[in-house]
């Protein structure tokens, strides 16, 4: 049995220039297969500004709201990629994160240190990914120390800590959006649209290999 709500499930999706496409299929391609066994849940993207937004890579994606006219959430997912060093410096982007707790607040790969720049990991245990990539030459996980006060970084899939969920690194961003879904629908519901996308094992494998740390 899912867990019954009365109203959708939304799910709001925060972007800006310079994100993995990678975290886009992560989290709302997870969302919208997640539509197969749950039609009620929905997803929202939202950037600083609606409207186009560049990613890494040379794609370019469409932001359905800005900080202005975004919905509250059930949850707001704050995705990775390069384009996390400008935004670690950005009012606008640490001023919405901000405003949107104490409501639940999650990232997927280096939007942890987003949040950890926005202030609301201090005192917290969170992850993001593990390993330094191309000429990076410190991993994002060893940053996070730097962008938080009294953090506790942790190499697992997924880290929650008092309704702040973290994400490890780049795929992982499927199995934080998972976790998301049975957060608020229940672990049935999670293991059917695992099933939907064809990653009930390697959720499981994930899981087994790096842990999911409950605070």
């Amino acid at each position: 049995m899912y867990r019954e709500r009365t109203s959708p499930a939304l799910i709001g999706v925060v972007v800006y220039e310079g994100v993995e496409p990678i975290d886009i299929g992560g989290t709302m391609g997870v969302v919208s297969m997640a539509r197969r066994v749950l039609p009620a849940i929905e997803a929202v993207t939202i950037a600083a500004s609606a409207g186009l937004v560049a990613l890494a890579g040379g794609l370019t994606m469409v932001a359905s709201h800005g900080f202005a006219s975004a919905p509250d959430c059930d949850v707001h997912i704050i995705t990775g990629g390069p384009g996390w060093r400008d935004q670690v410096g950005d009012p606008a982007m640490l001023s919405f994160i901000r405003s949107r707790r104490p409501g639940t607040i999650a990232s997927v790969c280096t939007g942890a240190l987003i949040l950890g720049a926005a202030g609301v990991l201090d005192g917290h245990s969170a992850t993001t990914r593990r390993h330094a990539v191309g000429t990076e030459p410190i991993a994002p996980l060893d940053l996070l120390t730097g962008l938080a006060t009294d953090l506790s970084p942790v190499a697992a899939a997924i880290v929650e800590d008092r309704g702040l969920v973290t994400g490890g690194g780049v795929s992982l961003a499927i199995d934080a959006t998972l976790y998301l879904i049975g957060r608020i629908y229940g672990p049935e519901a999670r293991d059917d649209v695992a099933k939907v996308i064809e990653y009930d094992r390697a959720y499981a494998a994930n899981r087994a290999a790096l842990g999911h740390v409950l605070r």
